[in-house]
């Protein structure tokens, strides 16, 4: 019994402008665990990623700073559904879960932690 959980981005699934590099990086963590999933599955181990979205950590301000936002960190928390940005123990307690017992049914999935922002 196992599990790995790996850590993407929510611009493996959207896109992101000016990070073509990133977004392809990103991409391809979740064709590795979709397929580490599918290799490790019969040993017990489960494989999952999470592509966070919109979380507020010194990349997130580095990127406001530098004017890729926008309008900020506040226009695109007005525009998420639940209304703020997310935090890095939000992307913890999901990779928490995961990482259960509970969760041995789960595998080869993208748990996207991003308020609603990529359904």
């Amino acid at each position: 019994m196992g599990r790995i959980v790996t850590i993407s981005s929510s611009s493996a699934q959207t896109g992101n402008l000016l990070m073509t590099h990133y977004s392809a990086a990103k991409t391809g963590v979740v064709g590795f665990a979709k397929a580490l999933a599918l290799e490790l599955g019969p040993q017990g181990i489960t494989v999952n990623t999470i592509p966070p979205g919109f979380i507020d950590t010194p990349m997130l301000r580095r990127s406001e700073s530098r004017g890729f936002l926008g309008k900020g960190v506040d226009q695109h928390e007005a525009t998420t559904p639940v209304r703020r940005v997310g935090l890095p123990e939000d992307i913890a307690a999901a990779c928490a879960f995961l990482v259960r017992e509970e969760a041995g049914y789960i595998t080869g999935q993208v748990i996207g932690v991003n308020g609603g922002r990529t359904t």
